[in-house]
């Protein structure tokens, strides 16, 4: 990972290191505030639960027993050796210099794309509020967004091997960036490195030499599938959050809980082989998309995912011109974001309010980035139909 540290990035990530290490340090009581945050901490990604399940851990009872730990029990092994602060703050330096490095060497088949400065990437992606409120809050999402970043990071060199097993832990700490395989397969096929049936491979032994550390590290296999991945699938925990499902579920007779939740699943996954086939052209697009969408419709979505999608979307500046709906979306968003909390304030602190109040604001943020994937997506659309067509470019069009 080569990155030229002039005077400007050394700036960028120093500033970046310390600001998270002073909030750490000095305020110790704000990480411990943030860590309880229904916008950071999720049933899958909260580290009081974290907490939880090492103390089992240590105590050589199972991290599962109680049906508080959802997650990988290769986070018991890190956070018994290594202290939270370096771990959450080494992994926001390691994404930002992965992002610096795939934009240096991005190249994008559109005339309208100029090469990108790696280093603004980087800080647009440390200095945005939900990466570091994800850091703070100590959200075990990082360690899946680091996993996803690397995968495309190896795609992108065409280093299949490493990219699938960035894949694949990503795979098996939070299940759903086995979405990302098709896109990072047709990313990695461009360089024509290693064939498909061997990529594929790469991809399931890396994930199955993982859940082969399980019965090491714990004698649960079962449980450990069950509360990791079947958390996932089924939706028990309806502890509310910034996503769609939980106030959906709580409503729903349970006779049809099984079938909405399958309709809910399937429209997630839906998006992956229409995009993935329509911008074959553009498979980190797809990804960056993908992401976006992710962080709407998946179970228990948190504002790491979205920290996530904005540090891959900066890449796509060039279509910003295309866009149509791009301060409305900044509006909903910034809106919402401030909104939230104090709704969320009003219904379980106040009792001035119900639960309508949050999910409320939680619909009109879920609309803010649906407005902001939908127009990048037509952005692209719009520049690649531009380029095939030049007599078009700067025509309206509509369909007859």
């Amino acid at each position: 990972m080569a990155i030229s540290l002039d005077r400007k990035t050394v700036a960028i990530y120093a500033g970046a290191g310390l600001l998270r290490l002073l909030v750490f340090l000095a305020f110790p009581g704000i990480p411990e505030f943030l860590t309880t945050r229904v916008e950071i901490s999720t049933p899958i990604s909260s580290f009081k639960r974290l907490q939880e399940g090492l103390f089992l851990y240590q105590h050589g009872l199972s991290p599962y027993d109680g049906g508080v730990y959802h997650q990988a029990p290769l986070l018991l092994v890190i956070f018994e050796i290594l202290p939270p602060t370096l771990v959450f703050l080494g992994l926001d330096i390691l994404n930002a210099m992965s992002l610096h490095t795939i934009a240096d060497s991005l190249q994008l088949p559109t005339p309208r794309f100029s090469k990108l400065d790696g280093s603004l990437i980087a800080a647009a992606y440390l200095f945005n509020p939900f990466t570091i409120l994800s850091c703070l809050g100590r959200s075990t999402s990082v360690f899946t967004n680091t996993a996803i970043i690397q995968a495309v990071l190896y795609a992108q060199s065409g280093d299949a091997v490493r990219s699938m097993f960035g894949l694949a832990l990503g795979t098996y700490l939070s299940m759903y960036p086995a979405l990302l395989l098709p896109p990072t397969l047709l990313m990695m096929h461009q360089h024509k490195t290693l064939s498909l049936a061997t990529s594929i491979t790469s991809y399931i032994g890396g994930l199955g030499a993982l859940l082969a550390t399980t019965p090491v590290l714990t004698s649960s296999f079962w449980d450990f599938l069950a509360s990791c991945y079947g958390a996932q699938i089924t939706v028990p925990d309806l502890t509310p959050n910034v996503g769609l499902w939980w106030y959906f579920f709580i409503e729903i007779f349970d006779s049809f809980r099984d079938f909405f939740i399958g309709v809910f699943w399937l429209h997630l996954v839906g998006y992956v082989g229409g995009m993935t086939f329509r911008l074959q052209t553009q498979p980190l697009f797809v990804i960056t998309s993908l992401l976006g969408l992710f962080a709407i419709f998946k179970p228990y979505p948190s504002i790491a995912d979205v920290s996530l999608y904005l540090g891959f979307l900066p890449m796509y500046q060039h279509v910003l011109p295309l866009t149509r709906y791009t301060f409305i979306a900044a509006s909903v968003l910034l809106y919402s974001t401030l909104l939230g909390p104090a709704f969320h304030h009003l219904w379980i602190y106040a009792g001035s309010g119900n639960a309508n109040f949050f999910y409320a604001i939680t619909l009109v943020w879920s609309l803010g980035l649906t407005i902001l994937v939908g127009d990048t997506l037509f952005a692209v659309m719009r520049d690649e139909w531009e380029m095939e067509r030049p007599e078009m470019k700067g025509k309206s069009a509509r369909q007859i």
